[in-house]
């Protein structure tokens, strides 16, 4: 008596018994019952088609025209803030991370030219190149967030930037070796 209690105020909870075709085809087909009785949450798109059409004596919706799957989703877009990145913006955060890493990037060939024992500094190396990408695949991660994305780029880019600004001090350290360079730090 208490369980046909328990099912009869939550349906939700029978055991499902799906309902097979009594046709002889040698296959067996069923048809669930989605009925709009048994859902558990609210749903306003739900609510709506209710509202806007018959309810059949089975529980079930009859459409008044337009399907019930078809009813327009609201946006979710917060007004005020930009989806999207303008270009300059881009440029700005591409450039402020850059030129921190490059000095990163001079002070780390530094460190490796004049150092004796190079396993440190190549481990360093390392670390940073590491730090650059698990950072930028953490800040990649914000959602919704343009900037953040913007920097996430510059900073995986990092390393890049930083061989960068180290390549003219190599050309000049081997351009004083040498003596036959273009320009002082382009060696032909």
């Amino acid at each position: 008596m208490a369980d046909d209690d328990a099912r009869a105020s939550n349906p939700g909870t029978e055991p499902f018994v799906p309902d097979f075709d009594e046709e002889d085809t040698g296959t067996h087909s069923w048809v669930p019952d989605f009925s709009d009785d048994d859902d558990t949450g609210p749903q306003p798109a739900a609510e709506k088609a209710e509202s806007t059409s018959d309810v059949k004596e089975e529980g079930g919706v009859e459409d008044a025209g337009t399907e019930a799957g078809g009813l327009p989703v609201q946006s979710v877009t917060v007004p005020g803030r930009y989806q999207y990145l303008r270009w300059w913006h881009l440029v700005l955060v591409l450039l402020g991370v850059w030129v921190v890493v490059a000095v990163v990037g001079l002070g780390l060939f530094y460190w490796w030219y004049h150092s004796i024992d190079k396993t440190p500094v190549v481990f360093a190396v390392l670390v940073y190149v590491v730090v650059c990408a698990v950072g930028g695949v953490m800040l990649a991660m914000a959602e919704g967030r343009p900037l953040i994305s913007a920097l996430a780029l510059a900073v995986m880019s990092g390393p890049f930037a930083s061989l960068a600004a180290a390549a003219p001090l190599y050309g000049y350290y081997y351009c004083a070796r040498t003596g036959h360079c273009l320009i002082g730090v382009i060696p032909y």
